[in-house]
């Protein structure tokens, strides 16, 4: 997300060089444990209430509002104004969730209901399904609610996944967050430029790998969202052609109360061409039409902020 927060950040970083740039590592570092000491539901309140205030006077209030206005013509003004506070509310308990990410995932099989965590009876059918089959799959998720939620349950409840993730630029941040997200998430496949060999290896190690498909990617592939033309991420696809892995998707819903829902989808099939073969663009579009979905059932809880469209 090219939030404001994130390029000050970078501004900063370049004017005070690698001095600043540790220095501004150690700062993230002290927020997030800071954090950790409160009370996350409190907290989360209180955050997400702030940013409902501060959010529209940040230049993303603008791109989120012209993205919600071509997205949904139908809507008023007044509707497009409350998805948006929704909107900015979300970010702000994500912020506090994600400091107590570790922590997160209570959902215990034995004592349903209990928790901040929920499933349907069909996710939890599947789940097992997934988990039990003894063979690889390619999992999708997208920036909704708590992106980070759905990698959770996996190592959790004995799923072997990795996830692919983007390592934040400070090193002392970086540590911190990959330190919290080992506990919880697997292995986790930062996106160097060896990921695809990294990938492939644990695809064939029989791991279950996530990654998030929704946003803008300069050399990817065309795929029509909202009725508007733009690029995504192909590689979910190119890895489905590579290696024969079933494609899911995944997401977390937030509901009143400081829960969730956790969802997975059945096997979404790859579109294939006359020879057979998984046909890239095609298969891209399907996952993209579920995100679509996901999006409009939900708009509050996507990330509107980001230039998705260019």
């Amino acid at each position: 997300m090219q939030s404001a927060y994130k390029r000050l950040m970078r501004r900063l970083g370049k004017k005070l060089g690698p001095l600043g740039d540790a220095t501004l590592g150690h700062l993230a570092v002290a927020l997030l444990k800071g954090v950790r000491r409160t009370d996350p539901h409190k907290m989360a309140d209180r955050l997400g209430n702030f940013m409902r205030r501060i959010g529209p006077w940040l230049p993303e209030h603008k791109i989120g509002r012209a993205n919600l206005v071509a997205a949904f013509p139908e809507k008023t003004p007044e509707e497009i104004d409350r998805i948006l506070s929704g909107v900015w509310d979300n970010l702000g308990r994500l912020a506090v969730e994600f400091a107590h990410l570790d922590r997160i995932w209570d959902h215990n099989p034995e004592r349903m209901g209990e928790g901040h965590i929920e499933f349907t009876e069909e996710t939890l059918a599947r789940f097992i399904r997934l988990r039990d089959d003894g063979k690889p799959a390619l999992v999708f998720a997208a920036h909704l609610a708590n992106w980070e939620v759905p990698a959770l349950p996996g190592p959790a409840h004995g799923l072997p996944s990795a996830v692919i993730y983007r390592a934040p630029n400070m090193k002392q941040a970086a540590k911190a967050i990959m330190d919290m997200r080992q506990i919880s998430m697997g292995e986790l496949i930062s996106t160097t430029l060896d990921a695809p060999v990294r990938i492939a290896d644990a695809l064939a190690r029989g791991l279950h790998v996530g990654m998030l498909v929704d946003q803008y990617y300069v050399r990817g592939v065309p795929v029509t969202f909202f009725g508007r033309t733009t690029n995504a991420n192909p590689l979910i696809a190119r890895l489905a052609r590579q290696i024969d892995a079933p494609i899911h998707g995944t997401r977390a819903v937030r509901l009143p109360g400081h829960r969730f829902r956790a969802d997975l989808t059945e096997e979404i099939e790859p579109v294939r061409d006359a020879e057979g073969r998984v046909d890239i663009v095609g298969t891209m579009q399907a996952i993209t039409n579920v995100v679509e979905g996901w999006v409009r059932e939900y708009p509050e809880q996507w990330l509107w902020l980001h230039r998705r469209w260019r």
